[in-house]
C-alpha cells in the first residue's frame, strides 16, 4: 500500500469552491472505507509531518520513508481513533513515536546527518535567538550554522529534540505539543527550557 501526497496547485487566485469538510468528517468517511477522504487528510498534513520527521532525522530519505509509514499506520489504525484528540494531534503523535523509535534503533548515528540542510532552520526561534546576539554566528553562513546546530541537536534526548522541533521550527503552541506528547504544558516548558540551555552550552564557543 502506498500513500502519496497529491500535487498542490500554485494558483492562488480566489475561486468559488464547495465548503471544505473538517477533519472529523473526513475521518468518518475514511473509517467507512472512503480512501479519497483519507487522501485529503494526507494532502492536508503530509507537509508538516514530513517537516517534523526531517527536522528530527536530517535525512530526506528517512523522512520520506517515515512519513509514508506514518500515514499507512494511521490508515490501518483509524478504527482506534478517539475523537477526544484531533486527527492532526493523533497522527503527529504516531509520527513522533515512529521517529523516536527509528532514531533509537539507529543509535543516533551522526554519519548521515551533519551535512544536510534544512531550509526551515532560518525561521527557527533558536536561529533567530543566536544570530541576533552580535556573535560569531552572525558571520556564519546559514549552511555552516545548520551543521553546528545539527551537531548540537544530536546531543539532545529524543523528547527534548522533538519539543525543540515542534516549538522552535514548526511553531506549535505549548498546548498542542502537550497533546502530542501526552504530558502537561509545564513539562513541555521544562523540556524546552532544558533543551535550549543544552543548545546554548553546545554553541557557547560561537556566541561571543
Amino acid at each position: 500500500m502506498e500513500i502519496k501526497p497529491l500535487n498542490m496547485s500554485t494558483d492562488n487566485t480566489a475561486q468559488p469552491s464547495p465548503e471544505v469538510p473538517d477533519d472529523l468528517h473526513l475521518v468518518h468517511r475514511s473509517q467507512a472505507g472512503d480512501f479519497s477522504a483519507y487522501e485529503e487528510l494526507v494532502r492536508r498534513y503530509h507537509g508538516r509531518i514530513y517537516g517534523f520527521v526531517y527536522s528530527m532525522t536530517n535525512s530526506r530519505e528517512d523522512a520520506e520513508d517515515l512519513a509514508q509509514e506514518t500515514f499507512v499506520k494511521a490508515w490501518k489504525a483509524l478504527g482506534h481513533f478517539r475523537e477526544q484528540a484531533g486527527f492532526y494531534t493523533w497522527i503527529y503523535r504516531i509520527a513522533m513515536n515512529r521517529t523516536i523509535n527509528f532514531r533509537k534503533r539507529r543509535n543516533r548515528r551522526q554519519t548521515t546527518s551533519l551535512d544536510e540542510f534544512d531550509p526551515d532552520i532560518k525561521t527557527a526561534e533558536t536561529y533567530r535567538e543566536f544570530s541576533s546576539k552580535g556573535s560569531v554566528l552572525r558571520k556564519m553562513s546559514l549552511g555552516e550554522f545548520q551543521k553546528k546546530m545539527n551537531a548540537a541537536m544530536l546531543k539532545l534526548s529524543e523528547k527534548h529534540r522533538a519539543v525543540v522541533v515542534m516549538h522552535d521550527i514548526q511553531e506549535m503552541p505549548h498546548a498542542e505539543i502537550s497533546s502530542v506528547m501526552r504530558c502537561s504544558e509545564g513539562t513541555v516548558r521544562s523540556r524546552l527550557f532544558h533543551a535550549h540551555k543544552r543548545l546554548q552550552a553546545e554553541l557557547a564557543e560561537f556566541v561571543k
